[in-house]
Protein backbone atom coordinates (compact mmCIF):
# COMPACT_ATOMS: atom_id res chain seq x y z
CA UNK A 1 0.00 0.00 0.00
CA UNK A 2 1.39 3.36 -1.04
CA UNK A 3 2.54 5.55 1.77
CA UNK A 4 2.91 2.83 4.37
CA UNK A 5 6.19 1.15 3.43
CA UNK A 6 9.55 1.98 4.96
CA UNK A 7 12.91 0.22 4.81
CA UNK A 8 13.55 -0.40 8.49
CA UNK A 9 11.09 -2.38 10.55
CA UNK A 10 10.26 -2.61 14.23
CA UNK A 11 7.93 -5.01 16.00
CA UNK A 12 4.39 -3.74 16.52
CA UNK A 13 3.76 -3.11 20.26
CA UNK A 14 0.32 -4.75 20.06
CA UNK A 15 -0.23 -8.50 20.19
CA UNK A 16 -3.17 -10.54 18.92
CA UNK A 17 -3.80 -11.87 22.45
CA UNK A 18 -3.92 -8.38 23.98
CA UNK A 19 -6.20 -7.18 21.18
CA UNK A 20 -8.52 -10.09 21.93
CA UNK A 21 -8.53 -9.16 25.62
CA UNK A 22 -9.75 -5.67 24.81
CA UNK A 23 -12.26 -7.11 22.35
CA UNK A 24 -13.88 -8.97 25.26
CA UNK A 25 -15.26 -5.60 26.32
CA UNK A 26 -17.92 -6.13 23.64
CA UNK A 27 -19.22 -9.13 25.61
CA UNK A 28 -19.36 -7.68 29.12
CA UNK A 29 -22.82 -6.40 29.99
CA UNK A 30 -23.52 -3.64 32.50
CA UNK A 31 -26.59 -3.14 34.71
CA UNK A 32 -27.46 -6.79 34.11
CA UNK A 33 -29.58 -6.99 37.26
CA UNK A 34 -32.00 -4.37 35.93
CA UNK A 35 -34.61 -4.21 33.19
CA UNK A 36 -32.95 -2.69 30.15
CA UNK A 37 -34.31 -1.65 26.75
CA UNK A 38 -31.10 -3.01 25.19
CA UNK A 39 -27.79 -4.36 26.54
CA UNK A 40 -25.22 -1.91 27.90
CA UNK A 41 -21.65 -3.04 27.25
CA UNK A 42 -18.46 -2.17 29.12
CA UNK A 43 -16.50 -1.00 26.09
CA UNK A 44 -19.33 1.36 25.07
CA UNK A 45 -19.36 2.93 28.53
CA UNK A 46 -15.62 3.57 28.44
CA UNK A 47 -15.81 5.10 24.98
CA UNK A 48 -18.56 7.47 26.12
CA UNK A 49 -16.55 8.23 29.26
CA UNK A 50 -13.58 9.30 27.12
CA UNK A 51 -15.76 11.55 24.97
CA UNK A 52 -17.16 13.17 28.12
CA UNK A 53 -13.63 13.53 29.53
CA UNK A 54 -12.63 15.30 26.31
CA UNK A 55 -15.39 17.89 26.81
CA UNK A 56 -14.67 18.36 30.54
CA UNK A 57 -10.97 18.83 29.82
CA UNK A 58 -11.68 21.31 27.03
CA UNK A 59 -13.70 23.47 29.41
CA UNK A 60 -10.90 23.43 31.95
CA UNK A 61 -8.38 24.46 29.30
CA UNK A 62 -10.75 27.25 28.29
CA UNK A 63 -10.50 28.51 31.88
CA UNK A 64 -6.71 28.56 31.57
CA UNK A 65 -6.04 25.33 33.46
CA UNK A 66 -3.49 22.72 32.38
CA UNK A 67 -4.73 19.21 31.58
CA UNK A 68 -2.55 16.09 31.20
CA UNK A 69 -4.16 14.59 28.08
CA UNK A 70 -1.95 11.51 27.91
CA UNK A 71 -2.85 10.69 31.51
CA UNK A 72 -6.54 10.79 30.54
CA UNK A 73 -5.84 8.42 27.66
CA UNK A 74 -3.63 5.96 29.54
CA UNK A 75 -5.69 5.90 32.72
CA UNK A 76 -8.88 5.23 30.75
CA UNK A 77 -7.30 2.43 28.71
CA UNK A 78 -5.84 0.78 31.82
CA UNK A 79 -9.13 1.06 33.68
CA UNK A 80 -10.98 -0.52 30.75
CA UNK A 81 -8.53 -3.44 30.78
CA UNK A 82 -8.92 -3.87 34.54
CA UNK A 83 -12.73 -3.81 34.29
CA UNK A 84 -12.64 -6.42 31.53
CA UNK A 85 -10.60 -8.79 33.72
CA UNK A 86 -12.83 -8.38 36.79
CA UNK A 87 -16.09 -8.18 34.87
CA UNK A 88 -17.95 -10.46 37.30
CA UNK A 89 -17.60 -7.99 40.18
CA UNK A 90 -20.49 -5.53 40.51
CA UNK A 91 -19.62 -1.85 40.99
CA UNK A 92 -20.82 -1.61 44.64
CA UNK A 93 -18.74 -4.67 45.57
CA UNK A 94 -15.78 -3.27 43.65
CA UNK A 95 -16.08 -0.02 45.61
CA UNK A 96 -15.95 -2.01 48.88
CA UNK A 97 -12.82 -3.82 47.68
CA UNK A 98 -11.16 -0.46 46.98
CA UNK A 99 -11.72 0.56 50.60
CA UNK A 100 -9.65 -2.42 51.81
CA UNK A 101 -6.07 -1.80 50.65
CA UNK A 102 -4.88 -5.37 51.14
CA UNK A 103 -7.81 -6.92 49.29
CA UNK A 104 -7.55 -4.37 46.49
CA UNK A 105 -3.82 -5.00 46.18
CA UNK A 106 -4.46 -8.73 45.75
CA UNK A 107 -7.21 -8.05 43.22
CA UNK A 108 -4.89 -5.89 41.13
CA UNK A 109 -2.13 -8.50 41.34
CA UNK A 110 -4.63 -11.02 39.98
CA UNK A 111 -5.53 -8.64 37.13
CA UNK A 112 -1.88 -8.19 36.13
CA UNK A 113 -1.18 -11.93 36.26
CA UNK A 114 -4.08 -12.58 33.91
CA UNK A 115 -2.71 -10.35 31.14
CA UNK A 116 1.04 -9.89 31.61
CA UNK A 117 1.94 -12.64 29.13
CA UNK A 118 -0.34 -11.07 26.54
CA UNK A 119 1.37 -7.68 26.69
CA UNK A 120 4.41 -7.61 24.43
CA UNK A 121 4.90 -3.86 24.74
CA UNK A 122 7.37 -3.41 27.61
CA UNK A 123 6.48 0.25 28.16
CA UNK A 124 2.75 -0.52 28.21
CA UNK A 125 3.28 -3.47 30.57
CA UNK A 126 5.30 -1.42 33.05
CA UNK A 127 2.87 1.48 32.96
CA UNK A 128 -0.10 -0.86 33.47
CA UNK A 129 1.67 -2.50 36.42
CA UNK A 130 2.39 0.92 37.93
CA UNK A 131 -1.24 1.91 37.42
CA UNK A 132 -2.44 -1.17 39.29
CA UNK A 133 0.06 -0.75 42.12
CA UNK A 134 -0.55 2.97 42.62
CA UNK A 135 -2.29 3.37 45.99
CA UNK A 136 -2.14 7.17 46.04
CA UNK A 137 -5.44 9.02 46.32
CA UNK A 138 -5.11 11.50 43.49
CA UNK A 139 -7.11 14.70 43.59
CA UNK A 140 -5.46 16.69 40.80
CA UNK A 141 -7.53 18.36 38.09
CA UNK A 142 -6.84 15.68 35.49
CA UNK A 143 -7.81 12.84 37.83
CA UNK A 144 -10.98 14.72 38.79
CA UNK A 145 -11.85 15.00 35.10
CA UNK A 146 -11.36 11.25 34.65
CA UNK A 147 -13.46 10.40 37.71
CA UNK A 148 -16.22 12.87 36.81
CA UNK A 149 -16.44 11.48 33.27
CA UNK A 150 -16.65 7.95 34.68
CA UNK A 151 -19.53 8.86 36.98
CA UNK A 152 -21.41 10.96 34.43
CA UNK A 153 -21.26 8.22 31.79
CA UNK A 154 -22.84 5.84 34.33
CA UNK A 155 -25.45 8.50 35.15
CA UNK A 156 -26.24 8.83 31.41
CA UNK A 157 -26.89 5.08 31.23
CA UNK A 158 -29.00 5.12 34.36
CA UNK A 159 -31.29 7.87 33.05
CA UNK A 160 -32.34 5.41 30.32
CA UNK A 161 -32.63 2.40 32.62
CA UNK A 162 -34.66 4.25 35.27
CA UNK A 163 -37.64 4.57 32.93
CA UNK A 164 -37.86 0.79 32.55
CA UNK A 165 -37.64 -0.23 36.21
CA UNK A 166 -40.79 -0.10 38.36
CA UNK A 167 -39.02 -0.64 41.68
CA UNK A 168 -39.24 2.80 43.26
CA UNK A 169 -37.04 2.16 46.30
CA UNK A 170 -34.18 0.93 44.10
CA UNK A 171 -34.50 3.84 41.68
CA UNK A 172 -34.45 6.42 44.44
CA UNK A 173 -31.36 4.92 46.06
CA UNK A 174 -29.38 4.68 42.81
CA UNK A 175 -30.44 8.17 41.68
CA UNK A 176 -29.44 9.64 45.03
CA UNK A 177 -26.03 7.92 45.07
CA UNK A 178 -25.13 8.87 41.49
CA UNK A 179 -26.39 12.45 41.80
CA UNK A 180 -24.48 12.91 45.05
CA UNK A 181 -21.32 11.64 43.36
CA UNK A 182 -21.71 13.99 40.38
CA UNK A 183 -22.31 17.06 42.55
CA UNK A 184 -18.92 16.47 44.18
CA UNK A 185 -17.38 17.50 40.83
CA UNK A 186 -19.41 20.69 40.40
CA UNK A 187 -16.16 22.68 40.54
CA UNK A 188 -15.61 21.47 36.96
CA UNK A 189 -17.14 23.87 34.44
CA UNK A 190 -18.23 21.04 32.15
CA UNK A 191 -20.15 19.23 34.89
CA UNK A 192 -22.00 22.44 35.77
CA UNK A 193 -22.99 22.87 32.14
CA UNK A 194 -24.15 19.27 31.81
CA UNK A 195 -26.24 19.49 34.98
CA UNK A 196 -27.61 22.85 33.81
CA UNK A 197 -28.81 21.41 30.47
CA UNK A 198 -26.37 23.54 28.47
CA UNK A 199 -26.29 22.79 24.72
CA UNK A 200 -23.10 20.74 25.25
CA UNK A 201 -25.40 18.09 26.76
CA UNK A 202 -26.79 17.55 23.25
CA UNK A 203 -23.29 16.76 22.00
CA UNK A 204 -22.78 14.26 24.81
CA UNK A 205 -26.13 12.67 23.92
CA UNK A 206 -25.13 12.48 20.25
CA UNK A 207 -21.90 10.70 21.21
CA UNK A 208 -23.91 8.30 23.39
CA UNK A 209 -26.22 7.49 20.48
CA UNK A 210 -23.34 5.70 18.76
CA UNK A 211 -23.96 2.81 21.16
CA UNK A 212 -27.42 2.32 19.61
CA UNK A 213 -26.00 1.79 16.12
CA UNK A 214 -25.04 -1.75 15.23
CA UNK A 215 -22.03 -2.59 13.11
CA UNK A 216 -22.49 -4.94 10.15
CA UNK A 217 -26.24 -4.32 10.46
CA UNK A 218 -27.12 -6.64 7.57
CA UNK A 219 -24.84 -9.51 8.63
CA UNK A 220 -25.73 -12.05 11.36
CA UNK A 221 -22.82 -11.92 13.80
CA UNK A 222 -21.80 -12.43 17.43
CA UNK A 223 -21.06 -10.57 19.51
CA UNK A 224 -23.15 -7.69 18.25
CA UNK A 225 -20.93 -4.62 18.36
CA UNK A 226 -21.86 -0.94 18.31
CA UNK A 227 -20.22 1.95 16.50
CA UNK A 228 -19.27 3.41 19.91
CA UNK A 229 -17.57 0.19 21.00
CA UNK A 230 -15.83 -0.01 17.65
CA UNK A 231 -14.33 3.50 17.78
CA UNK A 232 -13.21 2.86 21.36
CA UNK A 233 -11.32 -0.23 20.26
CA UNK A 234 -9.84 1.65 17.29
CA UNK A 235 -8.63 4.40 19.65
CA UNK A 236 -7.09 1.87 22.06
CA UNK A 237 -5.24 0.07 19.27
CA UNK A 238 -4.09 3.36 17.76
CA UNK A 239 -2.65 4.50 21.08
CA UNK A 240 -0.86 1.22 21.81
CA UNK A 241 0.63 1.15 18.31
CA UNK A 242 1.76 4.78 18.75
CA UNK A 243 3.02 4.39 22.30
CA UNK A 244 6.60 3.27 21.65
CA UNK A 245 7.18 5.45 18.60
CA UNK A 246 8.92 8.78 18.87
CA UNK A 247 5.74 10.79 18.42
CA UNK A 248 5.30 14.29 19.82
CA UNK A 249 2.52 14.82 22.38
CA UNK A 250 0.15 16.50 19.94
CA UNK A 251 0.53 13.61 17.50
CA UNK A 252 -0.40 11.06 20.17
CA UNK A 253 -3.34 13.26 21.21
CA UNK A 254 -4.55 13.66 17.60
CA UNK A 255 -4.16 9.97 16.81
CA UNK A 256 -6.13 8.87 19.86
CA UNK A 257 -8.98 11.36 19.74
CA UNK A 258 -8.99 11.28 15.94
CA UNK A 259 -9.62 7.53 16.22
CA UNK A 260 -12.21 7.99 18.96
CA UNK A 261 -14.25 10.55 17.02
CA UNK A 262 -13.65 9.33 13.46
CA UNK A 263 -17.15 7.83 13.10
CA UNK A 264 -18.98 10.67 14.86
CA UNK A 265 -20.77 11.75 11.63
CA UNK A 266 -22.46 8.34 11.57
CA UNK A 267 -24.87 9.61 14.22
CA UNK A 268 -26.55 11.54 11.39
CA UNK A 269 -25.85 9.25 8.40
CA UNK A 270 -25.96 5.88 10.21
CA UNK A 271 -23.41 3.13 9.55
CA UNK A 272 -23.37 2.79 5.76
CA UNK A 273 -21.76 -0.58 5.06
CA UNK A 274 -18.36 -0.59 3.35
CA UNK A 275 -19.43 -2.42 0.15
CA UNK A 276 -21.91 0.39 -0.53
CA UNK A 277 -19.29 3.07 0.11
CA UNK A 278 -16.78 1.29 -2.11
CA UNK A 279 -19.24 0.62 -4.95
CA UNK A 280 -18.02 3.74 -6.75
CA UNK A 281 -15.59 6.59 -6.20
CA UNK A 282 -18.35 9.12 -6.84
CA UNK A 283 -20.70 7.54 -4.28
CA UNK A 284 -17.98 7.42 -1.61
CA UNK A 285 -17.23 11.10 -2.19
CA UNK A 286 -20.91 12.00 -2.08
CA UNK A 287 -21.34 10.17 1.24
CA UNK A 288 -18.38 12.11 2.66
CA UNK A 289 -19.87 15.39 1.47
CA UNK A 290 -23.24 14.56 3.02
CA UNK A 291 -21.56 13.59 6.29
CA UNK A 292 -19.72 16.91 6.40
CA UNK A 293 -22.86 18.88 5.61
CA UNK A 294 -25.01 17.10 8.21
CA UNK A 295 -22.28 17.26 10.86
CA UNK A 296 -21.92 20.98 10.23
CA UNK A 297 -25.65 21.42 10.75
CA UNK A 298 -26.56 18.82 13.37
CA UNK A 299 -23.46 18.17 15.50
CA UNK A 300 -20.96 21.03 15.49
CA UNK A 301 -23.37 23.79 16.64
CA UNK A 302 -23.58 22.15 20.07
CA UNK A 303 -19.82 22.57 20.59
CA UNK A 304 -18.07 25.70 21.73
CA UNK A 305 -16.94 27.62 18.62
CA UNK A 306 -13.23 27.22 19.34
CA UNK A 307 -13.47 23.41 19.42
CA UNK A 308 -15.28 22.93 16.12
CA UNK A 309 -12.22 23.08 13.88
CA UNK A 310 -10.52 20.32 15.87
CA UNK A 311 -13.53 18.00 15.62
CA UNK A 312 -13.62 18.68 11.87
CA UNK A 313 -9.91 17.85 11.72
CA UNK A 314 -10.70 14.50 13.37
CA UNK A 315 -13.77 13.63 11.28
CA UNK A 316 -13.07 15.01 7.79
CA UNK A 317 -10.59 13.10 5.61
CA UNK A 318 -10.00 11.14 8.78
CA UNK A 319 -7.85 8.40 7.24
CA UNK A 320 -5.28 10.74 5.69
CA UNK A 321 -1.83 11.46 7.09
CA UNK A 322 -1.96 15.20 7.61
CA UNK A 323 -0.51 18.16 9.44
CA UNK A 324 -1.12 21.89 9.69
CA UNK A 325 1.39 24.35 8.25
CA UNK A 326 0.79 28.10 8.11
CA UNK A 327 -2.83 27.55 9.17
CA UNK A 328 -3.48 25.19 6.22
CA UNK A 329 -4.18 21.45 6.44
CA UNK A 330 -1.79 19.47 4.26
CA UNK A 331 -1.99 15.75 3.50
CA UNK A 332 0.66 13.26 2.46
CA UNK A 333 0.56 9.70 1.13
CA UNK A 334 3.84 9.03 2.93
CA UNK A 335 4.59 8.70 6.61
CA UNK A 336 4.84 12.01 8.44
CA UNK A 337 8.55 12.77 8.55
CA UNK A 338 10.56 14.17 11.44
CA UNK A 339 10.21 17.72 10.18
CA UNK A 340 6.49 17.66 10.96
CA UNK A 341 6.67 15.48 14.09
CA UNK A 342 6.26 18.53 16.29
CA UNK A 343 3.33 19.86 18.28
CA UNK A 344 3.25 23.07 16.21
CA UNK A 345 2.28 21.07 13.09
CA UNK A 346 -0.51 19.08 14.81
CA UNK A 347 0.38 15.82 12.97
CA UNK A 348 -2.29 13.13 12.49
CA UNK A 349 -1.57 9.56 11.31
CA UNK A 350 -4.75 8.75 9.42
CA UNK A 351 -3.25 5.65 7.82
CA UNK A 352 -2.48 4.26 11.28
CA UNK A 353 -6.06 4.95 12.37
CA UNK A 354 -7.28 3.28 9.17
CA UNK A 355 -5.29 0.15 10.02
CA UNK A 356 -6.70 0.09 13.57
CA UNK A 357 -10.17 0.52 12.05
CA UNK A 358 -9.64 -2.44 9.72
CA UNK A 359 -8.07 -4.55 12.45
CA UNK A 360 -11.06 -3.95 14.70
CA UNK A 361 -13.33 -5.10 11.84
CA UNK A 362 -11.08 -8.13 11.36
CA UNK A 363 -11.54 -9.11 15.02
CA UNK A 364 -15.31 -8.65 14.75
CA UNK A 365 -15.44 -11.07 11.82
CA UNK A 366 -12.90 -13.48 13.31
CA UNK A 367 -14.66 -13.77 16.67
CA UNK A 368 -18.05 -14.36 15.10
CA UNK A 369 -16.66 -17.21 13.03
CA UNK A 370 -14.95 -18.71 16.09
CA UNK A 371 -18.24 -18.55 17.99
CA UNK A 372 -20.03 -20.43 15.23
CA UNK A 373 -21.74 -17.76 13.13
CA UNK A 374 -20.04 -17.62 9.77
CA UNK A 375 -21.24 -15.95 6.58
CA UNK A 376 -19.68 -15.33 3.22
CA UNK A 377 -19.41 -11.62 4.09
CA UNK A 378 -17.44 -12.37 7.25
CA UNK A 379 -15.10 -14.79 5.49
CA UNK A 380 -14.57 -12.37 2.64
CA UNK A 381 -13.82 -9.54 5.05
CA UNK A 382 -11.14 -11.55 6.83
CA UNK A 383 -9.60 -12.53 3.53
CA UNK A 384 -9.61 -8.97 2.17
CA UNK A 385 -8.18 -7.37 5.31
CA UNK A 386 -5.36 -9.93 5.59
CA UNK A 387 -4.56 -9.48 1.92
CA UNK A 388 -4.65 -5.67 2.19
CA UNK A 389 -1.99 -5.67 4.93
CA UNK A 390 0.16 -8.51 3.64
CA UNK A 391 3.81 -7.43 3.72
CA UNK A 392 2.74 -3.93 4.75
CA UNK A 393 4.44 -1.86 7.41
CA UNK A 394 2.58 0.83 9.36
CA UNK A 395 4.73 3.68 10.65
CA UNK A 396 7.76 1.43 10.36
CA UNK A 397 6.05 -1.42 12.27
CA UNK A 398 5.68 -5.06 11.27
CA UNK A 399 1.99 -5.83 11.82
CA UNK A 400 1.95 -9.34 10.36
CA UNK A 401 1.93 -11.11 13.79
CA UNK A 402 -1.46 -9.54 14.51
CA UNK A 403 -3.02 -11.78 11.85
CA UNK A 404 -1.49 -15.07 13.03
CA UNK A 405 -4.74 -16.61 14.21
CA UNK A 406 -6.28 -20.05 14.11
CA UNK A 407 -8.85 -19.12 11.51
Amino acid sequence: MEGLMEEKTTKAPLSFDLAQEFFRGHNIERWNDTIRPFPFYEIDKHGHKLMIAYILAKYEEKKGNTVDWELIIKNSIFELLRRIIISDIKSPIYAKFKENKEIFRKLNAYVFNQVQDKIGNIKFKNEFKNFLEDETKHNTLTYRIIDAAHIYSSYWEYKIIENFNPFKHQNEQIRWEITKSIVEYSDLEGINKLLGNHSILNFIDICGQLRFQKRWAQTPRVPVTSVLGHVTLVAVFTYILSSELNFCKKRIYNNFFGALFHDLPETVTRDIISPVKRSSYELDNLISEIEEELAQREILPYLEDEWQEEIKYFTQNEFANKYIEKSKIKTTKDNIDNKYNKDEFSPHDGLLIRFADHYSAYLEAYNSIVLGISTDDLKESIKNIKQRYKNVKICNMDISPLFKTKK
